[in-house]
This record gives C-alpha cells, sequence and structure tokens, in this order.
C-alpha cells in the first residue's frame, strides 16, 4: 500500500473533484459519510454520548458532517467549535450551516480549555480539530484542551491523524498532540503512524476509502509503501516440479567466534528454512562439532585458528554470503575482514559484528559491492551513520547513506523499515515477543537464503523482513511474547510461506496492530 505524502493528498483530492465533476464539499461530505458509517457499523445506535471537537478548517468541517449524521440517526451527539482562529474554510462554514438545520442544539464555541465539557470515561471522543495541514505548533489553550481529552480517559477516535501531530517532522512537544485509541485515516495510512517517536499517538489505525481517483492512485509514486501479505504474494517464486537443489543456490554464513558459534547455528538453519538448496558455514575450529551435530543439512568450513576467524579462505563459489553474525571484532579477525572485502564479488548480506568492523574503518564501506543488504539494530546503526536527532532526521542519513553506497539499510524495529535510495518499505508482520537475542541472526539468515534462491537484493530483504516477522506472528500463537525464542521463529517459517496462499488481508483494512496479536 502506498503511503501519500500531504502534498499528495492534496493533489489528489483537487484532481478528484476534477475527474469526478464534483465539489470539494462533495467529496468532504463522502469522507464524513464513511466516517459515519464505520462508527454506526459499531455502535448500532448505542446511546453512548459522543462528543465531536472539530476545528474550524477541512478536518473540522469532516467532523460536522459526522456530526450531523450522528445527529439525524438518533444518536447521543454533542459537537464543539475548538476557536484557535478567525479564518474558516469555505467547507467548514457550509457545513456548519448545514448542521443548524438539523438540531436546535447548535455546536459550543471553545475558546479556552476552561470551557472544556465534563466528560466521563464511557464517552466517546471524536477529535476532528486539525488534519495534515498543521504547520506549527497549536495554541497553549488547544494544547490545555487535548491534555484534557487523555485526562478523561475516554476512547479518543482521531479522523485522518491525531491533531497536533505533523505528517512530515517530528513533535516539539507532547502535550501539544492528541493520543487517540483509534485513528481513521483517509485513502492511506501517514508514515509517523510507523516511526517509533510518533507511533504512539495513535494505537491502531485503519483506512477509509473516500474515492480519490483511481488513476492517480495508481500512477503516483510514492516515498514509502507499507508491505503486507497483499503486497508480498507477488514477489514469491514458485517452484517447478523438475527443480533440484542445485536450482536454489548456496549460501555461505560466515561468522562465529568462541562463545557465539550459536548465531551461525541459527543464520544457517535460517537459510535453509527459507529455501536455499545448499548452506554452507564457515567458522572457527571451536564450533566444528556443534554445527556438524546440530545441523545435519549444513556442510562446514573452519578456519585455520581455534577461537576467531583468522583469515577467510575458502573454495567453494557461493551464490551469496551471510557475513557478521557472532564474528567478533578482534584485531585478526577485522584484518581477515578487509582482506576478504578487498577480493569478494558475491553479494553480501553484513549483519552484527560485520557492521561494527565497517563502522570502526568506514572506507571499506566503498569495497561492498552494490546492492549489499546491511541489517543494524539501532545503535549498530548510528555507529554506522552517527546520531540523529528525530527519526525523521535518521531517514534522511540513511536514505543519504544508501545512495551513497548504493546499499540496502535495514532499519530493524517495531515496523522494520527497508530503504533503498529514496524509498522507504515499512513492514507490517512482527510482535514485542521478536525482542530476544538471536533474532537478528534469524533475520540475516532468511534475507540470505531468498537470494540464494535468485531473489534480488531488494526483494530479498523485503520479503524476508515480511516472513520473519509473520513466522514470529505464528509462534507467538503457542509461545506468547515472554517465551518466544529465536528458535521458534526459525521452525514455523514454512507456516509463513504456506500463510500467503490464504486469503489475503485487503489493504484497506490494514490496522497498525496488525502485528502485535
Amino acid at each position: 500500500m502506498k503511503l501519500f505524502s500531504k502534498e499528495q493528498i492534496y493533489e489528489g483530492d483537487k484532481l478528484t473533484t476534477e475527474r469526478q465533476n464534483i465539489s470539494s464539499t462533495d467529496l468532504m461530505e463522502r469522507a464524513g459519510t464513511q466516517i459515519f458509517n464505520w462508527i454506526h457499523m459499531r455502535m448500532q445506535g448505542a446511546q453512548v454520548p459522543v462528543h465531536v471537537f472539530c476545528g474550524i478548517g477541512n478536518n473540522g468541517g469532516d467532523g460536522l458532517v459526522l456530526a450531523r449524521h450522528l445527529i439525524q440517526h438518533g444518536y447521543n451527539v454533542f459537537t464543539y467549535i475548538v476557536n484557535y482562529s478567525d479564518k474558516r474554510s469555505k467547507d467548514f462554514l457550509i457545513n456548519y450551516d448545514r448542521i443548524k438545520e438539523v438540531t436546535k442544539e447548535w455546536p459550543v464555541m471553545l475558546t479556552s480549555d476552561n470551557d472544556f465539557p465534563e466528560i466521563h470515561p464511557d464517552d466517546i471522543i471524536v477529535d476532528a480539530v486539525f488534519g495534515i495541514g498543521l504547520n506549527r505548533p497549536p495554541a497553549d489553550w488547544v494544547q490545555g484542551i487535548f491534555q484534557k481529552f487523555k485526562a478523561s480517559k475516554a476512547f479518543t477516535l482521531a479522523i485522518d491523524i491525531p491533531s497536533g501531530l505533523y505528517t512530515d517532522k517530528p513533535v516539539e512537544n507532547e502535550g501539544a498532540v492528541v493520543y487517540a485509541g483509534f485513528t481513521l485515516s483517509f485513502q492511506s495510512p501517514k508514515l509517523v503512524f510507523f516511526l517509533p517517536e510518533t507511533a504512539k499517538y495513535t494505537i491502531q489505525w485503519e483506512v477509509l476509502d473516500i474515492g480519490i481517483d483511481r488513476e492517480y492512485l495508481a500512477k503516483t509514486e510514492t516515498e514509502a509503501e507499507l508491505i503486507s501479505k497483499f503486497e508480498v504474494l507477488p514477489l514469491y517464486k514458485p517452484r517447478d516440479k523438475f527443480a533440484h537443489k542445485g536450482d536454489f543456490g548456496h549460501a555461505l554464513i560466515l561468522g562465529g567466534s568462541y562463545g557465539k558459534i550459536g548465531a551461525v547455528n541459527l543464520a544457517s538453519r535460517a537459510a535453509l528454512s527459507s529455501g536455499s538448496g545448499l548452506v554452507t558455514a564457515y567458522i572457527p575450529k571451536c564450533g566444528y562439532h556443534s554445527i556438524q551435530a546440530s545441523i545435519p543439512e549444513v556442510m562446514v568450513i573452519t578456519d585455520a585458528e581455534e577461537e576467531n576467524i583468522s583469515k577467510i579462505e575458502f573454495d567453494i563459489t557461493p551464490t551469496v554470503i551471510g557475513i557478521g553474525v557472532g564474528l567478533g571484532t578482534t584485531k585478526t579477525t577485522a584484518t581477515a575482514f578487509e582482506a576478504f572485502l578487498k577480493t569478494n564479488k558475491t553479494p553480501l548480506v553484513i549483519d552484527a559484528d560485520g557492521i561494527n568492523l565497517l563502522s570502526k574503518n568506514k572506507d571499506l564501506l566503498s569495497l561492498l559491492p552494490e546492492m549489499t543488504v546491511l541489517t543494524p539494530h539501532p545503535k549498530e546503526l548510528e555507529r554506522l551513520i552517527g546520531e540523529w536527532s528525530d527519526d525523521f532526521d535518521k531517514l534522511n542519513k540513511v536514505k543519504a547513506f544508501s545512495k551513497q553506497y548504493n546499499l540496502i539499510v535495514l532499519i530493524k524495529g517495531a515496523n522494520s523499515i527497508t530503504v533503498f535510495q529514496d524509498k522507504l518499505y515499512i513492514n507490517t508482520t512482527g510482535n514485542p515477543g521478536m525482542a530476544t537475542a538471536g533474532s537478528g541472526d534469524v533475520l540475516t539468515g532468511i534475507i540470505t537464503g531468498l537470494i540464494s534462491q535468485g531473489y534480488e537484493a531488494l526483494t530479498a530483504t523485503i520479503f524476508g523482513v515480511y516472513l520473519h516477522g509473520k513466522s514470529a506472528d505464528i509462534s507467538l500463537e503457542d509461545y506468547g511474547y515472554q517465551s518466544l525464542i529465536a528458535s521458534h521463529i526459525i521452525e514455523t517459517i514454512g507456516e509463513a510461506y504456506i500463510d500467503l496462499f490464504k486469503k489475503p488481508e485487503q489493504p484497506s483494512e490494514q490496522s497498525q496492530d496488525e502485528g502485535n496479536k
């Protein structure tokens, strides 16, 4: 699913009114009616007090349309105008007049947070104060109203975006943003729903289709895309009946050190389970027996040294090399790593200590093959690109880094983001149980295994991150958050593949917490 910028949304609204020969007021009516339909389907006439807080722009106009429909269907509605400016949008004024035609209880004007009404925890608040056009912090008294939303403990439903939240820059003051239990977002979710610093402002979200011009939606390129089963299924490569192991490549997992052979074990098993035809582990001698005994399907090459990698030499021709898991950063290993990069032409997936070694000697970055995949966790990413001031700064730095070296960078997190050049691919699978030792090693193995089978590096990363999260979601049903371990994720990779062919979810009905089951 594409994530449109606010500028693209404005353009889509404009083209829709032109091509469908409707007014902006008609489009607002359509949006407000969709919100009402969503609420009506769930409330079924229940007389829970609904408090609709409207701004004086188009988001407020959407709120007025909603309030009018709720009134006409007999709901217990209270409507308020957060009167933060003398300027009103044309469509707000039209809908302000329309709501006065259906009720004697005109909207209450609020000019101070002292005007805030009595709201109980069992009530519902609808936030229609600010939309995506907000470009500066709200007035102090408006912030006070938002804080009273939260203090009321009432369920808060935001229209399009929680008020006070920007679409394209960080929040300056947490008290200036509405904390929504649910957000109904028009046509596509917003990037800020998936970033660590701003995702907390809406617990769940859902997309409402308001009929924006289909050709515009299909042809417009966006910076970010949301990756779910709907997007991943077309990436899958079916296997031919007469295929053999040689058709699916040879993955080399290179890493390990004394006490950290388990990382290679996990990555190797994951590469096999994701479909690599052959897998070889390149490890120090101390890991030979443990790998051979625990994974009979994996071949093993050992370094000359007992406890660390000292020289990387092998007589096989791998399709792809996953390097770095459990590798260590000793001087001997660092020298071997540099010498390897100077001669290597094989596609790479680099994780963990491989990334740490690159961070210590950034001149090595120029030696990496194009489309190398880097899979850092947050601290490893910081060592690689430097500190960032906020999530937007982080994304900009990663994009610049990706363009400079023509690399793929995976920003791991609750919604892992694959970055290549200026494009962002945001994953929707996964859960907090994945915050466990070895989970990243499994991901390295999955991506390496996919590249081994012939998937392009970018496709393998997007697909691999999805499979990794989906496998963990499936395992969660048996183990829960606390007891989920990395090996469980490997055990359900096959089920994650099978799940691809179950009925895909509809992209317009995805929710932020679809991975937090």
